[in-house]
């Protein structure tokens, strides 16, 4: 896994491929997925309705279960991983 400025965001990568960034506003952070809408979320961390991205809000006075984002961000991980893996098929 490496990481790398993306947009002026930090950015969380698998090889080459993008799979999570940072973002951070003046009243909250937020941590992206660029796959987000294809992640499992028993949680219901994520927000956003696009295409593919979702995001957590982080903020001071709300911040989600620890282990619930450990989880997005594993399966993001993984995710990403396994769609390289298909593109080298």
């Amino acid at each position: 896994m490496g990481e790398l400025i993306h947009d002026g965001r930090p950015t969380a990568c698998a090889g080459d491929a993008a799979f999570a960034y940072v973002d951070a506003h003046t009243e909250h952070a937020n941590i992206g997925f660029f796959f987000g809408a294809f992640l499992d979320d028993p949680a219901g961390l994520l927000q956003g309705a696009g295409k593919r991205m979702r995001h957590i809000k982080l903020r001071t006075s709300r911040m989600p279960d620890e282990a619930a984002l450990s989880e997005l961000i594993i399966a993001a991980y993984h995710d990403i991983r396994r769609r390289l893996d298909e593109t080298r098929l």
